[in-house]
């Protein structure tokens, strides 16, 4: 028998509180599922050509649990880190528009007992939605505040059973090339590539994220589902997700095979630990003119401190 994993439960207090939750067929409507739309695509103002055809959700009175409001639709869908279409962040919303997110699924393996491949429907019917405003926070140093959509990360690795040998899950973006002109980029070790400690992952901050602002993901935002780890720096919340695999060793990831001294494994929010071009001690909201300090775990120490334990959080940056 295979050792099952149970998230570390937090407070709902010591979250954001769930606002609503979607209902399967009002989500599947959003999404374009239910008419074979394709409709369905880390960080984020509204471009011509934009691969939302939805006007901007209402945010008023949305705020995270620090009283910071939500940042536009605008913002959120225009001002996007993602390699696979462009280096441009203003760009990839418009680079974005072709790309195909149905049919979709997930394959989740490795050490697991109960391995698995999700279409992306059934996923949104077996694991119910519901919404989470979460900061997140750049490298580069900059944030937003966003309320997403989506479910606990832990919900389906519990559902696959993960084996008492699994310590670690790594994540897989498609790879696409024909969609994702990005990715013709021979500099990059494509396909994109990210990964957890099994006990980050069990986390209940983490969610695989299925949509914001109560709309399904934009392409330009990780259509049709993503990882959302706040705690972490942007990088490490992969998008369009098509394979997930519980490992027995640290896997390799994207950013940290390219560039090991500037970004680490593990890549908390850490306002002590500056990137070797620039501090993270402070950041830019999106939105605002001036700067604000960077909280320590993007201010989710409460809920994620534990983890790190005893750990030198310079040298596992």
């Amino acid at each position: 028998m295979g050792t099952t994993y149970k998230s570390a439960r937090i407070k709902p207090s010591e979250i954001t509180p769930k606002h609503h939750y979607l209902s399967r067929r009002d989500f599947i409507k959003a999404a374009g599922l239910a008419a074979g739309s394709a409709l369905l695509a880390a960080c984020a103002p509204k471009a011509e050509g934009s691969s939302m055809s939805t006007p901007d959700p209402a945010t008023s009175g949305k705020t995270d649990e620090l009283g910071n409001p939500v940042n536009s639709f605008e913002d959120i869908t225009n001002y996007n880190n993602y390699y696979e279409f462009s280096t441009d962040k203003r760009s990839v919303a418009p680079e974005s528009t072709g790309f195909t997110t149905h049919p979709w699924t997930v394959e989740v393996t490795g050490l697991v007992n109960k391995p698995k491949t999700y279409a992306i429907e059934d996923l949104l019917k077996r694991f119910p939605q519901e919404e989470r405003i979460y900061r997140l926070r750049c490298v580069e140093a900059w944030s937003m505040v966003i309320p997403w959509t989506g479910f606990p990360l832990a919900s389906l690795l519990n559902e696959v059973e993960p084996t008492s040998n699994a310590k670690y899950v790594r994540f897989e973006t498609v790879y696409r090339p024909e969609e994702m002109p990005g990715q013709k980029n021979p500099l990059y070790p494509w396909p994109y590539q990210e990964g957890l400690r099994i006990d980050e992952a069990m986390n209940d901050l983490a969610i695989l994220g299925t949509g914001l602002y109560g709309e399904a993901l934009p392409m330009q935002d990780g259509a049709p589902i993503r990882i959302i780890v706040p705690w972490k720096y942007g990088f490490k919340s992969i998008k369009s997700i098509v394979k997930i695999e519980l490992t027995g060793e640290e896997p390799s990831t994207l950013w940290s095979a390219i560039q090991p001294n500037e970004y680490g494994f593990y890549a908390n929010v850490n306002p002590n630990v500056d990137h070797p071009r620039w501090s993270q001690s402070s950041e830019r909201r999106i939105g605002e003119l001036g700067r604000r300090a960077t909280l320590m775990f993007n201010g989710y120490e409460e809920q994620v401190a534990y983890l790190y334990k005893g750990m030198d959080l310079a040298k596992n940056y």
